[in-house]
């Protein structure tokens, strides 16, 4: 009698700086795990974009890590990730999928993007070979509207609620001495003010 072939875990990859993690990111998350097979989905904190230049107002990556382990610390199958920490850089999300496909394979992986990423997408490396092995879950995101009809078979748009701050917002905010209360989790409000305090006199 052959044996029964359970299905691999399906993990969601969403990549970001995460500069810092707030409320937003994580209610996203949240909504797509419950509209989704997905069974986890890693937050992957990216040392460097190959579409940003790096910034004056980057917190290091050990920092931003700490902060996002520290909010996702009570949120079931929400997991902070620093495996592109040990990849060379920039990081390129088909070098972090094949990589995660070599050292994972009993999991399944899907990336996690925004709409304004998915309009770029075919600027990035590999973006066929992506499309090729790897589903892909899209997010609307301000002022890059999306028609799911257009979209390839291994694409699905969600439809999930759009937020009115952003990490630049954040970290403007700390920078103007305003409060953050309610823009990320309470057990990290202290400490991203701190670190972006502390990063802003470094450079003074």
């Amino acid at each position: 009698m052959a044996e029964k072939q359970h299905p691999k875990p399906q993990v969601g990859i969403y990549g970001g700086s995460f500069n810092p993690i707030h409320m937003g990111h994580i209610s996203l998350a949240k909504t797509l795990l419950q509209h989704t097979r997905l069974d986890e989905i890693w937050f992957m904190v990216s040392p460097l974009n190959p579409f940003k230049r790096m910034a004056d107002d980057l917190l290091a990556d050990n920092q931003r890590l700490e902060l996002t382990r520290l909010a996702l610390a009570d949120e079931p199958n929400l997991i902070a990730c620093d495996f592109e920490f040990r990849l060379p850089k920039p990081s390129y999300t088909y070098d972090t999928l094949c990589k995660l496909h070599e050292t994972y394979p009993e999991k399944a992986f899907t990336l996690i993007m925004g709409s304004d990423n998915w309009a770029a997408f075919d600027r990035w490396k590999n973006h066929q070979e992506i499309l090729l092995h790897y589903p892909i879950i899209i997010y609307p995101r301000k002022h890059s509207p999306l028609c799911a009809e257009q979209l390839p078979p291994s694409v699905t748009l969600v439809d999930t609620p759009l937020y009115d701050f952003n990490s630049t917002d954040i970290r403007r905010r700390i920078s103007h001495d305003m409060p953050i209360h309610g823009m990320v989790k309470p057990q990290i409000e202290e400490k991203t003010r701190l670190y972006y305090q502390q990063l802003s006199h470094e450079n003074l």
